[in-house]
């Protein structure tokens, strides 16, 4: 019998076929899963340790998806939800689990992860630190635009389909952030502003973006739009810095591509300080609108302790930053470094970390724009050799590029950054065949109330 045949046979779920299963664990992106007939089920909205009365919807080799129609057996864990539109909307994945039983599941997320792609079952992990208070702790909201019966529409799509649905009371959000942009959006409305169709790629007005620094509860607006320039803009600045003073800028970004990205590559000010100026613990750093920054800063400066705990610094080493972007993280460490030295691919970010530099006094980063991959062997064939690379990359994780480099230069101290268990795991296993191991890992909770969760991986050359 072939493998087709055998999974095939594996097989005996159909679509529409209710079916009963217990909830085991959590996948990644926050659904319970199950077994049924030894076929692995996810089931989006359950709970592990539940008993579920589910419909079946998708039906794959491997998995198949279903829709929870009914507990049977409730867990201990489950909660009433506290948002109105959390079931349409999708953003948030795990409101219905008490926070205790988050924490745990996160941690697990991560354990299963390096026990599937890692083969390390034993792998030292630390329990997961969350926030004393998990609500309104996110910094940046983009809100794509629509225009629905002659109305403007604003927030998130939902996660059942394209509809957009209202998130302006969004719980995990910094409420004046939710309403600087929703006056916004009464304003694009008013002045009649074009808004984009996606379907025919016509239109002006894509996305509204906005950023609030904690520090000082300013605000930066950006408008994200298919041409470069929009005949309303000097009235919507205008009404803008009157309606809404807690506003200090205002950016356009054009964005011309067919594309589900947000952001294009040209900025241009149309008002104000061209950066928002945060601070974090001591540090000062000045944020262009492109600038990759954590979402959630009460838990960024636990989350940088931590990278400083793990890079064991003491005074003497050389810190390669990679996926620098604003300079925070390297910045971060530098007190503890004698040299830091900064990449990144966006040269808006790498013009922020010099900046950001320069403003907290410290002469000893240095920031330049490139990819790690093509810098780092560059350096290590010239002379350099860092003793620590920290590493921060996007959810795809490295990419074989970087880890090659990596695995060639054998740097001695590793600090991964991951906001992915997956492909944390994944990349940690290529590292340890080429003489690393993983000292420790110690989970985040950076966005509460969804599934996601960030780690800092320690690897250390044996």
């Amino acid at each position: 019998m072939n493998k087709s045949t055998k999974q095939a046979k594996q097989i005996r779920l159909k679509r529409g076929e209710v079916i009963q299963l217990p909830i085991r664990r959590i996948g990644i992106n926050g659904e319970g899963i199950g077994h049924y007939q030894k076929q692995v089920v996810f089931v989006e909205g359950a709970v592990p340790g539940e008993i579920v009365v589910a419909r079946v919807v998708q039906v794959e080799p491997k998995f198949a998806k279903a829709q929870l129609l009914k507990v049977k057996k409730k867990s201990a864990y489950r909660v009433e939800p506290p948002c109105p539109v959390y079931r349409e909307c999708g953003g948030c994945q795990l409101q219905h689990i008490d926070r205790r039983m988050q924490k745990r599941l996160k941690r697990e997320l991560v354990a299963e992860s390096f026990a599937r792609y890692a083969g390390l079952r034993d792998v030292p992990i630390s329990e997961t630190v969350t926030m004393d208070e998990p609500w309104s702790y996110r910094n940046k909201a983009q809100f794509p635009l629509r225009r629905v019966g002659g109305q403007v529409s604003m927030g998130m799509f939902s996660a059942a389909s394209h509809q957009l649905v209202d998130a302006s009371a969004c719980m995990v959000q910094h409420p004046k952030l939710n309403e600087a942009l929703y006056e916004a959006k009464r304003l694009v409305e008013e002045l009649g502003v074009d808004i984009y169709d996606e379907r025919k790629h016509r239109g002006t007005l894509r996305h509204l973006v906005g950023r609030i620094a904690f520090a000082t509860e300013e605000i930066q607006l950006v408008l994200v739009t298919r041409t470069k320039s929009f005949p309303e803009e000097e009235a919507f600045v205008r009404e803008v810095t009157r309606r809404l003073p807690q506003v200090k800028s205002v950016v356009l970004n054009h964005n011309p591509d067919k594309t589900s990205l947000v952001f294009g590559e040209e900025s241009r000010l149309l008002w104000g300080n061209e950066k928002l100026i945060e601070r974090l613990g001591e540090l000062t750093f000045a944020l262009s609108a492109r600038a990759f920054f954590q979402l959630n800063p009460a838990q960024t400066v636990r989350l940088y302790d931590a990278v400083k705990r793990a890079a064991h610094l003491t005074g003497t080493e050389t810190v390669i930053d990679a996926y620098c972007g604003a300079g925070t993280i390297g910045l971060w460490l530098a007190s503890g470094a004698k040299r830091v030295i900064g990449m990144d691919t966006v040269p808006e970010a790498v013009a922020d970390a010099k900046e950001n530099a320069k403003l907290n006094g410290i002469a000893h980063a240095e920031y330049y724009v490139g990819a790690a991959e093509m810098l780092l062997p560059k350096w290590i064939k010239e002379g350099l050799r860092p003793d620590v690379i920290v590493v921060d990359p996007p959810r795809i994780g490295l990419g074989q590029p970087l880890l090659q480099a990596l695995m060639r230069t054998k740097v001695p101290r590793v600090v991964y950054v991951s906001c992915n268990p997956a492909t944390l795991a994944k990349d940690c296993a290529q590292l340890l065949k080429s003489g690393y191991r993983v000292a420790g890992i110690e989970p985040f909770d950076m966005f509460p109330q969804t599934a996601h969760v960030e780690a800092v991986c320690e690897l250390v050359q044996m």
